[in-house]
């Protein structure tokens, strides 16, 4: 389903990003296929940064008024080593400084494997200008590090960079079906005051043990009026999950299915950020959507605009895994494909949908059922393999699928969105160009463009990447 226009393809705005109205209610993004995070060895750290001051409208600490200063007029970045600012000061901590960006993880990362065998760390990073906000900064540099060793386990930069960071509520366009997405702009240069989203992708190969603790080095300039002014900065030490994700059945009977809009990447479920009661989220980022497949690689044959047309239209949906019902929804009315319907209230996004409580803290939601189709009440106790009810398009949905994931409460919003895997699946090609719930029905033909995948066979314990036609 279609998420707030928070996110973005992969890419770093300019200062003028800032001028674009962020539409956080359009519940949908830009999208289109992204790159991962691999890095080479960690460089030599440098020191020396500084950040405009809280206080310095209160007139009783002069010497970071000064300090605040410096960085507005002057655009100088004051060492953080400096000894005793102000008579009679605590002393700062071992290791503080001023930095010029402020940084906050949005979800505890959480290793999973996917189809090409490698262990994925998909996460988030919502990061602050502290500066003024005529005074840009510009970001050249983000390093992924074990915290133990500091040992670089993924990087972005340049291009990377770019196609990986946004304002928050001004994504970049992204590919739609053949159109393939612009350039992102670069250098990645941030307006002072301005939150951006980094959106992290971490992919470690087989045998590379995963860290248990990352943390973040930021590197780039300051634009000062008097010239650009180098900075540096380790932040937010982050703890990776220790739980393995769960290990599920097919939430849907055996056949040919496409697996649309999966991680990792610039997908509108991956990149779909929400604000939501004050907080930012972001609630389907291992979603998939699943549509099935005919024996000529058809997803509708017909006309389009029918509902019956859709091979996925009143397919069963089956409970992955046992549990307790702990939310049910009907009676919302599929919508009329191929065309993108208007966006629903927030309680009807998910349209028609079971959500069944698995384990502590993990819940399974089924959506976009159709109506009158459900099979089961609020409190019922399911087992794997159940019939929950059939696949529709109602909710925030344009064609009819399967909208699956699991979250960690019972309610889609606000929800975080944890990695899961499927116990056994083969893949069976892949789709190149990004055709997904908006624009599958508008193609000449339902017939997906299906291609080997160098990741065909049969899979166990793994997550299927975005765009895989996979067999159950």
């Amino acid at each position: 389903m279609r998420l707030v226009r928070c996110s973005s393809a992969l890419s770093p705005a300019t200062s003028d990003r800032s001028d674009a109205p962020p539409d956080y209610m359009g519940l949908r993004l830009g999208a289109g296929r992204a790159g991962v995070l691999h890095g080479p060895g960690s460089d030599e750290r440098k020191s020396a940064m500084a950040e405009r001051d809280p206080r310095n409208r209160t007139g009783r600490s002069p010497l970071l008024r000064g300090l605040a200063a410096a960085v507005l007029t002057a655009g100088m970045l004051v060492a953080s080593a400096g000894p005793g600012y102000g008579a009679g000061a605590a002393t700062a901590a071992p290791g503080a400084q001023f930095t010029p960006l402020t940084a906050a993880v949005m979800t505890e990362p959480t290793p999973f494997v996917a189809t090409d065998g490698k262990t994925h760390l998909s996460y988030e990073l919502l990061t602050t200008s502290s500066l003024p906000s005529n005074l840009p900064l510009r970001l050249d540099r983000v390093d992924v590090q074990d915290a133990r060793t500091h040992r670089v386990v993924g990087s972005l930069s340049g291009q990377a960079l770019a196609e990986a960071a946004n304002p928050v509520g001004d994504p970049l366009p992204g590919a739609d079906g053949y159109t393939p997405a612009p350039p992102a702009p670069t250098p990645t240069v941030i307006q002072g005051s301005q939150k951006w989203i980094i959106w992290l992708d971490l992919t470690l190969d087989r045998g590379q043990r995963v860290p248990k603790v990352l943390e973040h080095h930021l590197s780039g300039a300051v634009l000062a009026p008097s010239g650009p002014s180098a900075f540096e900065e380790t932040v937010q030490a982050t703890r990776t999950g220790g739980t393995p994700p769960l290990n599920l059945g097919s939430p849907v009977r055996p056949g040919t299915w496409y697996a649309s809009e999966s991680c990792c990447g610039n997908t509108h479920h991956r990149r779909g950020l929400g604000p939501i009661n004050g907080r930012f989220y972001v609630p389907q980022r291992f979603a998939i959507d699943w549509y099935r497949v005919g024996r000529q690689g058809q997803t509708w044959e017909g006309d389009p605009a029918r509902l019956t047309s859709y091979l996925s239209y009143r397919q069963p949906v089956v409970a992955s895994a046992g549990g307790r019902v702990v939310e049910v929804q009907d009676g919302i009315p599929d919508n009329t494909p191929p065309v993108t319907p208007p966006i629903p209230p927030i309680e009807n996004t998910v349209g028609n949908h079971v959500t069944v409580r698995v384990a502590p803290g993990r819940y399974l939601l089924y959506a976009h059922l159709k109506p009158g189709s459900l099979k089961v009440r609020e409190g019922d106790r399911v087992e794997s393999g159940q019939v929950l009810g059939l696949i529709g398009n109602s909710g925030n949905s344009t064609t009819p699928h399967l909208h699956f994931q699991v979250m960690t409460t019972a309610e889609f919003f606000p929800t975080d969105s944890p990695p899961f895997t499927f116990r056994q699946f083969r893949v069976l090609g892949q789709v190149e160009p990004r055709l997904w719930d908006d624009n599958l029905g508008l193609e000449p033909t339902g017939v997906l463009p299906i291609t080997p995948s160098p990741y065909e066979g049969r899979h166990r314990a793994r997550y299927p990447l975005d765009r895989e036609v996979l067999e159950f």
